[in-house]
């Protein structure tokens, strides 16, 4: 069963990159983030494939896709539903918002008010949404991909630190090369490719990669060393907030996802370095920086600690 569960996610993987072209990183990153039942955040420019790679997420899994864009006039409700009343049975009814979806491209969240943004905040941490006293499942697997906007400060709300700590991995897609821009303009000369993607997975296979992925061995060694890390950025003198719990456990969770991807059952240091940074960089507070202007600084550090901490043998 193990070996199939493996399968499934190198193909997952494989599907994904027959569409988002020379980006096989990112696409990593989406799907150790999908089986670690979690979140995440794409920091870049406008035109480099985030809806696409959302989309062909999606289509892969077999589930449904949504897009929300984010605007400054954007409500809770427009996100997550409202109760309407029917004059025909007295009743109030319960429509389901586009949060809904087993994959949720939440397109420039930084552009909405923060009592919207929060209106996400639930459904990220406990698959769930509450309205009107009455709480709401979402489906399973639930999966929300974020972009924003680094370059582009003016109308927009930068996300707060709580809402941020709630997606597991910050990325970034970046150009493609030449040659891979090449493969694109013949791949769209006739369509979207990602149009005619088929799915390789069911929903239920990926909750049994999920199941199977928090099952993944991890060595005390491996406990000691993560978190003699996350103790490293709390007593950096650079940082003003070090990596919390939560973000330990992100950390653990990703690296037991990545073993899981590259076909193992057991998770090795370099899960844990290659991950540090996508995974704790947002979740640390540069000393002397604004919010939102502190990414390339925090990640050198990290990378620095990263050096600096002993790695077990």
């Amino acid at each position: 069963m193990s070996a199939e569960l493996h399968a499934l996610a190198a193909s997952l993987e494989q599907n994904i990159s027959s569409v988002v072209l020379g980006k096989r990183d990112v696409v990593r990153l989406c799907v150790v983030a999908l089986l670690a039942g979690e979140h995440i955040l794409i920091e870049d420019v406008p035109g480099v494939g985030k809806t696409l790679l959302g989309k062909a997420l999606a289509k892969s899994v077999d589930g449904r896709f949504c897009r929300i864009q984010f605007t400054p006039d954007l409500l809770p409700s427009d996100i997550v539903g409202s109760s309407v009343f029917n004059s025909n049975t007295n009743e109030f009814h319960f429509n389901d918002g586009p949060v809904f979806a087993n994959i949720v491209l939440a397109d420039e969240i930084n552009r909405t008010t923060p009592r919207t943004q929060s209106a996400l905040l639930e459904a990220m941490s406990d698959n769930q949404v509450s309205v009107d006293g009455h709480t709401h499942t979402l489906p399973t697997p639930f999966m929300v991909l974020a972009t924003q906007n680094p370059f582009e400060f003016e109308g927009t709300y930068p996300l707060p630190e709580s809402q941020l700590d709630r997606f597991l991995l910050r990325t970034s897609v970046g150009y493609p090369d030449r040659d891979d821009e090449l493969r694109v303009l013949t791949s769209h000369r006739r369509g979207e490719p990602v149009e005619t993607l088929r799915s390789v997975v069911h929903p239920t296979q990926v909750v049994a990669m999920q199941t199977a992925v928090r099952a993944m061995t991890v060595d005390d060694s491996i406990h000691e060393y993560l978190l003699d890390l996350v103790e490293a950025t709390r007593r950096c003198e650079e940082l003003y907030v070090g990596v919390s719990t939560r973000g330990a456990l992100g950390l653990y969770r990703a690296a037991q996802s990545l073993a899981f991807v590259e076909g193992r059952d057991f998770v090795v240091p370099d899960d844990v370095k290659r991950l540090a940074v996508p995974v704790l960089a947002h979740r640390v507070i540069a000393k002397g920086f604004r919010q939102g202007n502190q990414r390339e600084f925090v990640e050198n550090v990290i990378q620095r600690l990263l050096n600096e901490v002993p790695v077990p043998q």
